[in-house]
């Protein structure tokens, strides 16, 4: 029995999970004894091709066909008997190909981890899309688009997956991910077919062998290349944005790349990578004795792929650009120092910040959102267009609840209502105030609450989003896990201290609160809850943990506490294993709303989270299914999901993992840590899981003293950035 590691649980659908990274390094020994090995049979074939041709010269034309077809009849034989045996991956295929498709299958539907040499992956970074839409529409549906790539072209690409004993089901994704050509380019360089998602080293290398035969093998620099920005991918799958030059050629060298370095600067010489040189910060700022003057200060060598690497540094360059323009004329300072006077103490001095400021950051657990809404108050009262942003509809929802929010002074646009959006409903235009004609967000003010949440490539579109003059403030609760996608924005704009950061003085209230708040600080302390707002749950085994969590669900808590169990939220540490979220969801449906799962195992009244692009769930329920496809209701909007789509963005919803659960909250929620989820837990795992509840939460408890180990010594796992440097040289504060 084994849990997913905590990055792991974290992949949406269509996203990837994680192997450990010993697992990972046991995969890469594994995978270098297949690229080791010469293609079987690939001497005797070139042998029998010499032999045949020599032989056609005396034969017949009739005669030389029948030979040639012989030939090819005994090559057919010789690969069909290389093939292990039939294995049921739903295309009718066998052996290497069916092992390929299913893997794929596997990682794309997040029921099989993608293996990767890093710890804690995440799920795929997130592309934002920029159309401007002046009005709020309905929440789009993931409709699967239709490739754009001529029948042809596709075909072709089939005829050489075929070739090498892959799947011809990658044809559309091969062509997605290498364009026009991609045929010709897979004869070229078969290792091109890491670029479909969820392909393994192994699987490529087989693939290669197929093709290539006897030229195969680990020194190609073709497949240096490949694995080279592979390895790449598989660090902003868990987080980083870009990788230390000495971490990069370890890995290379775990993957039986005999010559790791001349594998980097290959792939820096086709541009497939950059390559950066930043400054260490020195110990000491007085020149050492005995060094030379003038002498250059020690540099990290990192490698990154380009796409992170201009997220990075745009989003640096719009960050400075907020921090150094003067803020639009708003109201006088009287104006200003009397929404301060009229505000509390916490929320006074963010105010106060804001006022003379484009850059604040703002932290604090959940009550502090009350601060963040009296600053949008006060700002709508000067007559600044101000707006909010969160992570999640349910925080959408949740923070127009807010007091001061009820009643703006001069109310919000006609026809737009309380000025508050879902960060993804303001990028795309969906939500939101619109865009000027110039491109740029209409507004004055932007509040972004979840700033934890904020990837990179996100962050650099609000940033480069912003009209000049207009003032960000990003608020949220450092404590929380970070983004799933790439990059630790709020984290490393915390640490630079490039712009006023205000610390909230208003704690979340009640036994939870006082809880969670002792597990940000490294402490798991016993509360007192008189009204079971706590409750320990202890159990031995995974079948005990699954037993115990339903009838809290379905029973304990609704009769106990009177929360309904459509108000109750189970959270676990990863999707697989005998207590992760797929094992739940399949006893909670079971118990909650049996039913045969007429549409792709969906059933009306089922809880489902939907992911409408990786990284990001929306919490919702079955509707109907019809010939359109799957019919929801998320966040009060209907969706409709095609048929074909369902299994890539769709999974029960009763149980969650924590970076599912983030950005929301619900009445009672169930924490259930099985035995083997030890390994997996940190501190803000721990942190975000139990801040989800609002009025009961329960542990259904089996880690022993994991868990207070955890509290007390595990912290974030570390990510590799190049925003802090890049702020210090936007930003002189910041060094």
């Amino acid at each position: 029995m084994s849990t997913e590691p905590e990055t792991t649980e974290e992949a949406e659908p269509g996203a990837p999970g994680a192997d450990t990274a010993d697992g990972a390094a046991e995969d890469a020994k594994a995978a270098a004894g297949d690229a080791t090995a010469p293609a079987e049979g690939g001497g005797a074939e070139a042998s029998g091709d010499t032999e045949a041709s020599e032989g056609a010269a005396q034969l017949s034309e009739a005669e030389a066909e029948l030979a040639a077809q012989r030939l090819e009849r005994e090559r057919i034989e010789r690969r069909k008997a290389e093939k292990q045996g039939p294995v049921e991956a739903g295309a009718k295929l066998s052996g290497k190909a069916a092992d390929l498709l299913a893997a794929v299958r596997a990682v794309e539907s997040g029921e099989k981890p993608v293996a990767t040499a890093f710890r804690e992956p995440e799920p795929a970074p997130r592309r934002v899309a920029q159309e401007p839409v002046r009005r709020p529409q309905p929440m789009a549906s993931p409709a699967a688009a239709p490739s754009a790539a001529a029948p042809e072209v596709v075909e072709a690409v089939r005829a050489v997956l075929t070739e090498g004993g892959a799947p011809d089901a990658l044809a559309a994704q091969v062509v997605a991910a290498l364009g026009e050509g991609a045929d010709e380019q897979l004869r070229d360089n078969p290792w091109q077919l890491l670029r479909v998602f969820g392909v393994r080293p192994e699987q490529a290398d087989g693939f290669a062998r197929a093709l290539l035969g006897a030229e195969c093998g680990p020194d190609d620099e073709r497949r240096g290349r490949a694995l080279t920005v592979w390895l790449l991918e598989q660090a902003a799958l868990a987080g980083h944005t870009a990788l230390d030059a000495p971490a990069l050629t370890a890995a290379l060298a775990q993957r039986s790349v005999p010559d790791p370095d001349a594998a980097v600067q290959s792939t820096l010489a086709e541009g497939e990578a950059l390559v950066f040189q930043d400054a260490l910060d020195t110990a000491a700022p007085v020149q050492e004795e005995g060094a030379e003057e003038g002498e250059e200060r020690p540099v990290r060598v990192l490698v990154g792929l380009e796409r992170y690497a201009l997220a990075e540094e745009s989003l640096a360059d719009g960050l400075a650009r907020v921090m150094n323009s003067v803020p639009k004329e708003d109201g006088s300072a009287a104006e200003w120092e009397q929404a301060v006077t009229s505000a509390t103490r916490s929320a006074a001095e963010l105010i106060r910040a804001v006022a003379g400021h484009g850059l604040v950051l703002h932290t604090g657990g959940d009550a502090s959102q009350a601060e963040a809404a009296a600053l949008l108050h006060a700002a709508r009262g000067l007559g600044l267009r101000g707006w909010a942003a969160t992570h999640t509809p349910g925080g959408r929802d949740r923070f127009t609840a807010q007091p001061a929010l009820r009643d703006l002074p001069d109310g919000a646009e006609e026809g737009v209502g309380t000025p508050v959006a879902t960060v993804a409903g303001l990028l795309s235009g969906a939500e939101g105030p619109g865009r000027d004609a110039d491109g740029a967000f209409d507004l004055d003010l932007l509040v972004v609450l979840d700033a934890p949440q904020l990837d990179v490539e996100t962050a650099a579109v609000l940033a480069e989003s912003l009209p000049d003059g207009a003032r960000l403030v990003l608020s949220g609760d450092p404590g929380v896990l970070w983004s799933t996608g790439p990059g630790r924005v709020f984290a490393d704009l915390l640490a630079a201290r490039a712009c006023p950061q205000v610390a909230s003085r208003t704690p979340d209230p009640g036994p939870i609160g006082e809880l969670v708040s002792g597990v940000g600080i490294g402490e798991l302390n016993q509360v007192e809850a008189p009204g079971k707002e706590v409750v320990i749950v202890p159990v031995r085994d995974a079948g005990e943990a699954v037993h115990r969590t339903v009838q809290l669900v379905a029973d304990s808590v609704p009769r106990a506490i009177g929360i309904p169990a459509e108000q109750t939220q189970v959270i676990a540490p990863g999707h697989g294993g005998a207590v992760g979220t797929r094992a739940l969801n399949t006893a909670l449906k079971e118990r909650l709303n049996p039913g045969p799962g007429r549409f792709g195992g969906f059933d009306p009244g089922d809880r489902i989270a939907y992911s409408p692009t990786p990284g990001r769930s929306v919490p919702g329920h079955v509707v109907k299914a019809d010939a359109e496809g799957l019919h929801l209701e998320c966040a009060g909007l209907p969706v409709v999901v095609p048929k074909e789509g369902v299994e890539q963005s769709v999974r029960h919803g009763w149980a969650l993992t924590a970076h599912q659960a983030v950005g929301s909250r619900w009445p009672a929620v169930v924490v259930v840590l099985p035995g083997d989820a030890a390994q997996s837990l940190t501190r803000p795992w721990v942190y975000t899981a139990f801040g989800r509840a609002e009025r009961h939460l329960s542990v259904v408890h089996g880690v022993e003293g994991a868990l207070q180990r955890a509290v007390a010594e595990v912290p974030p796992k570390p990510r590799t950035t190049r925003l802090p440097a890049l702020l210090k040289a936007q930003v002189p504060a910041a060094g």
